[in-house]
C-alpha cells in the first residue's frame, strides 16, 4: 500500500470536525466546574443546616477551604466518569487512524452508544476511510489499465521505427510506417493529456471562472470546429437548438461537447446525419445529440463511462476510453448529468439537463 496525503475535502472534514470537539469538550469541563461548584455550595448549606457555625473571623477561610476541598473531590469523580466514557471512542479512533497511516482503508469505528460530541467525527472519519479506499482500489485498477493502454502504442512505434532502418524498405512502405508512428505518437498525447485532465478534475468539487453564455451558440461553434471531420465522411447535420443560457465554466463545458460531437462523427457512417436538439421546459435545459451509427450493447452501455473501457469492436477501434468518463466528470462539475441510449443498428443518443 501506498501512503497517501490526505485530500482537501479530508483535511476540511477533519478541521470541522476539530472545531466541533474542541467546542463540545469546552461546554463538558464547563458543566463539570459548574456542577461540582453547585454541589460544593450545597454541602456549605447543608453544614449550616446541621448548625455548624464558626466564629466570624473564621467564616471565610473554613467556607473556602470546605467549597475548594469538596468541589476537587467531586469534580474529580465526574471528570473520571465523563472521561472513561470519552476517551474509549478516542482510543478506537487513535487506533482505526494509526490502521490508516498503515495502509489499510478497509478500518471502521464503531460509534454505537459514543457520545453525541464524537458521533460526527466517528462518521466522518468513516466516510473518510471509505473515500480512501475507494482512491486506493482506483489508483490499483488505474496503474494495471494505464500501463497497458500506453504499453500498445510505445510497443507499436518502437517496431515500426526497427522497420524503418532496412535499407530495402520501398518509399511507399516508409511513408506508411512513418504516418503510423505519427499516429500513434498523438494516441499518446492524447491519452496523456486526457489522464491529466481526468486526474485534476476527479479531485476538484468544484469549477470556478463562472459565466452566463449562450450554450445553443457553444454547440454551433464546436460543431464548425469538428467541420473537416464530419464533411471528410459526408455527414449533416440537423440542429433545432432554441436560445439556451447557462451559467457555468464555459471552456470546461466546450471540452465536453466536442468530446460527445467527436464520438458521434467518428462512429457514423458515410453520408448519415446527426441531429443536435436543445430546449428549455420548467427550468430544466434539455440537449440530445443523436448519431445514426453503429450503436451499443446493453453491456457496452453499462460501461461506457468507465476509464479505458472501450466496448465491443465497433467502439475500440479508436481512442483511449478516456473520453466519455472525463465528458460525464466535466457534466457533473458543471451542474448537470448525462445520460446514453443506444440500440446495435439504430445509432446512439447522448443526453444532457441543466437546472437553471
Amino acid at each position: 500500500m501506498i501512503r497517501r496525503k490526505p485530500s482537501e475535502s479530508t483535511k476540511r472534514i477533519i478541521v470541522e470536525n476539530y472545531g466541533s470537539v474542541v467546542r463540545n469538550l469546552s461546554a463538558y469541563v464547563f458543566l463539570i466546574i459548574l456542577l461540582a461548584s453547585l454541589l460544593a455550595l450545597g454541602m456549605l448549606y447543608l453544614l449550616r443546616l446541621l448548625g455548624y457555625f464558626p466564629s466570624r473571623a473564621e467564616a471565610p477561610l473554613i467556607y473556602m477551604i470546605i467549597f475548594i476541598i469538596t468541589s476537587a473531590i467531586i469534580g474529580t469523580i465526574i471528570a473520571y466518569i465523563v472521561s472513561k466514557r470519552i476517551l474509549t471512542p478516542l482510543a478506537e479512533l487513535k487506533a482505526a487512524i494509526n490502521e490508516v497511516e498503515k495502509g489499510n482503508f478497509d478500518v471502521r469505528v464503531d460509534g454505537e452508544g459514543t457520545p453525541d460530541v464524537f458521533k460526527e467525527l466517528i462518521e466522518n472519519f468513516n466516510k473518510m476511510t471509505a473515500e480512501l479506499g475507494g482512491i486506493e482500489m482506483f489508483r490499483s485498477d488505474f496503474i494495471n489499465s494505464f500501463s497497458h493502454e500506453f504499453k500498445t502504442p510505445i510497443v507499436s512505434i518502437e517496431g515500426f521505427a526497427r522497420r524503418l532502418k532496412k535499407d530495402d524498405l520501398p518509399e511507399e512502405k516508409r511513408r506508411e510506417y512513418i504516418d503510423i508512428i505519427i499516429s500513434e505518437s498523438k494516441r499518446l498525447t492524447g491519452l496523456a493529456t486526457n489522464i491529466l485532465m481526468l486526474n485534476k478534475l476527479e479531485n476538484q468539487q468544484y469549477i470556478s471562472d463562472r459565466v452566463s453564455f449562450s450554450v445553443d451558440e457553444q454547440l454551433r461553434s464546436c460543431i464548425l470546429l469538428l467541420e473537416k471531420e464530419w464533411t471528410r465522411k459526408g455527414i449533416e447535420f440537423d440542429i433545432d437548438l432554441e436560445e439556451l443560457e447557462l451559467f457555468t465554466n464555459q471552456e470546461l463545458l466546450s471540452q465536453a461537447w466536442l468530446n460527445i460531437i467527436g464520438n458521434s462523427i467518428k462512429f457514423s457512417g458515410e453520408g448519415s446525419t446527426i441531429t443536435v436538439k436543445g430546449y428549455k421546459r420548467d427550468n430544466r435545459i434539455r440537449i440530445s445529440i443523436a448519431d445514426e451509427g453503429e450503436g451499443m450493447d446493453e453491456e457496452t452501455i453499462k460501461h461506457i463511462f468507465e476509464r479505458f473501457y472501450q466496448g465491443d469492436s465497433a467502439h475500440a477501434s479508436e481512442g483511449n476510453g478516456l473520453g466519455l468518463p472525463l465528458v460525464k466528470r466535466i457534466i457533473e462539475l458543471c451542474g448537470g448529468t448525462i445520460r446514453v441510449e443506444s440500440q446495435k443498428g439504430k445509432g446512439t443518443v447522448f443526453t444532457v439537463f441543466f437546472k437553471v
